[in-house]
């Protein structure tokens, strides 16, 4: 009687430990998307802006166009990306791409006088704030998820219901990671 009770309780105890953890991973897989749904909405408002802040520059600098067609194409890449990873991937290169349309800009007094220019790109500057600080959340809650998902036991718990890790948005261009080149 007492061996049965005690077989009892550990049942009870390993049961309750599966669902705690279980449902901790749930939480920290929700918190990853609604991460990522919160950055998705500030990548939208930069797709929303960026065709007018390309047809502004392009009245100023018509023998621009290749960059002016690298950041459009970049810009409809990131749209269609249908998985975490291409998103990341187009994402970066739209960023890559946007340093380029801002150094364009300054190359062009008139452009940095006009006012509706000057509106559009301090909007683009604040939307880029709020990327930037989304990718900081979002990073930080699949840092979270990722440790979990490898460490035991929840390894073990991941692995029974098919918890996978998350990918990190980081930079994966080299360039990206140079210093920029200012010169006078």
């Amino acid at each position: 009687m007492v061996v049965g009770i005690v077989i009892l309780v550990i049942v009870i105890v390993i049961a309750v430990w599966l669902v705690g953890a279980y449902n901790g991973f749930v939480t920290l897989r929700n918190k990853c998307e609604e991460a990522f749904s919160a950055m998705d909405v500030s990548l939208k408002k930069r797709y929303d802006l960026i065709p007018n802040y390309v047809e502004t520059v392009k009245g100023y600098a018509k023998h621009e166009s290749e960059t002016l067609e690298k950041v459009i194409s970049a810009r409809n890449a990131a749209m269609n990306s249908t998985t975490q990873e291409q998103r990341i991937a187009n994402e970066n290169i739209l960023s890559g791409t946007l340093k380029s349309l801002f150094a364009v800009s300054e190359a062009y007094p008139d452009l940095k006088a006009n006012q509706n220019f000057l509106q559009l790109q301090d909007q683009l500057q604040r939307i880029e704030e709020e990327i930037a600080g989304s990718r900081r959340y979002y990073n930080g809650v699949v840092n979270k998820f990722n440790t979990k998902t490898e460490m035991f036991p929840g390894n073990l718990i991941a692995g029974m219901f098919g918890f996978k890790r998350k990918p990190l948005y980081e930079v994966n261009d080299q360039a990206e990671r140079e210093n920029v080149k200012v010169s006078f």
